[in-house]
């Protein structure tokens, strides 16, 4: 359903009286931004497992949706309860006191356990719930991140072990902590399995894999997880058709949050992502304000969007951070996430040009039908993530 201030708002862009084919680009973006709107709330985080492997023994920590698991949610469909058939069963489960979901999650555990796919050599590990922590209920329009711990002997044979799970159970980072540099971490999704955990090290992985993984990821993070960044760069594109003005812009989002994010990561700039997260929210809005108000680029514009760039890299060292970057392939891994985000910025200015620029962008009254009334949606888009992260 769309929102009662974004029927208004479309109302309003109706009188304007574009060609009918423009018109249904724009109530299309209309309807996405308020599922996006609607959705974001409800957005389901890949789960996140510390992995301990001894002499004798395997213990794993996983930071996850419990609720997505327990109904059954297909979350190599779907990243966000909303989109799910069992929608209503994850709100049930939502909406339950710890210890009454902890009760369903030991009575499922049977039929739940088959999914994990841990190995030592050729043996199979069946792991015991050792430690279940749930949160209190609190908001019940966001997601509960709840801590399961699982135990088990391994066989007395020396062989490494290997971690994952089925595909169904979403995206899964295995992180194996060592001393000093010796640490592992992996981004598995589509069932996949981890590299080979031995017991009296820290599994390491080639140079290349792991630079081709980070690209995947960062590319990821921008398609299609990461909804407020697609808007600023949204609002980049529906500045101006031209490409000097979004080539200014596109250049200085890139260097800026180039340098945020390594230093972030190297540990020499830190900010809450309290703080970060309102502050991308107004960057989405004042981009798309300034499109309205100005036709061509100007200094402070370029300045601007360099300044919010230091923001959003703020926010993609935080994405690194919980995933982790493996020290022994530092270089490899920031470059290669990099390399990620540019793909899906890049991604995303060629999807809305062969949407909209392609067939309107040489038509006399693009900026007054489509750039401006698009640039009005995703600043009434960014204002209502603002308030929200504020609040």
């Amino acid at each position: 359903m769309i929102p009662l201030w974004f029927e208004f708002l479309w109302v309003k862009l109706a009188r304007l009286r574009p060609v009918s084919s423009a018109q249904g680009v724009l109530l299309g973006l209309v309807i996405a931004l308020s599922g996006i709107t609607a959705g974001q709330a409800h957005e389901l985080r890949p789960a996140i497992a510390d992995v301990t492997v001894d002499a004798t023994s395997f213990t794993m920590e996983i930071q996850l949706s419990l609720e997505a698991i327990v109904a059954g949610i297909d979350l190599q469909q779907v990243d966000n309860s909303n989109e799910a058939p069992e929608a209503e069963q994850y709100d049930d489960l939502r909406a339950m006191p710890p210890e009454d979901l902890e009760q369903v999650l030991g009575d499922m555990w049977p039929s739940l356990v088959p999914g994990l796919k841990i190995m030592a050599g050729d043996t199979v590990i069946t792991p015991d719930i050792d430690q279940v922590t749930v949160p209190e209920v609190g908001d019940l329009d966001l997601a509960r991140d709840s801590v399961l711990r699982l135990t088990a002997a391994l066989p007395d044979d020396g062989t490494a072990v290997t971690v994952g799970w089925i595909a169904k159970y979403g995206p899964l980072v295995i992180r194996q902590t060592g001393d000093g540099d010796a640490a592992y971490s992996g981004y598995l999704i589509d069932g996949q399995i981890s590299a080979p955990l031995p017991r009296d090290s820290v599994a390491q992985e080639s140079g290349l894999l792991a630079f081709g993984r980070y690209i995947v990821i960062g590319f990821e993070h921008i398609v299609p997880k990461g909804l407020d960044h697609i808007l600023f760069v949204l609002g980049l594109f529906f500045f101006s058709m031209h490409m000097r003005p979004l080539l200014f812009q596109v250049s200085a989002f890139t260097l800026a949050h180039t340098v945020t994010l390594a230093l972030a990561i190297l540990g020499y700039v830190t900010v809450s992502p309290s703080i970060v997260e309102p502050l991308i929210a107004a960057s989405i809005v004042y981009v798309a304000v300034e499109n309205v108000f100005h036709k061509t680029i100007t200094p402070w514009r370029t300045a601007v969007v360099f300044c919010f760039g230091l923001l959003h890299g703020l926010g993609f060292a935080s994405v690194l951070g919980e995933i982790g970057l493996n020290p022994a392939r530092f270089v490899s891994g920031l470059i290669g996430f990099n390399i990620g985000v540019e793909l899906g910025q890049l991604a995303v200015i060629l999807a809305a040009f062969l949407t909209v620029g392609l067939w309107f962008g040489r038509k006399p009254w693009y900026r007054k039908m489509i750039s401006i009334p698009a640039s009005i949606l995703i600043a009434a888009v960014g204002a209502f993530w603002f308030v929200e992260r504020v609040i």
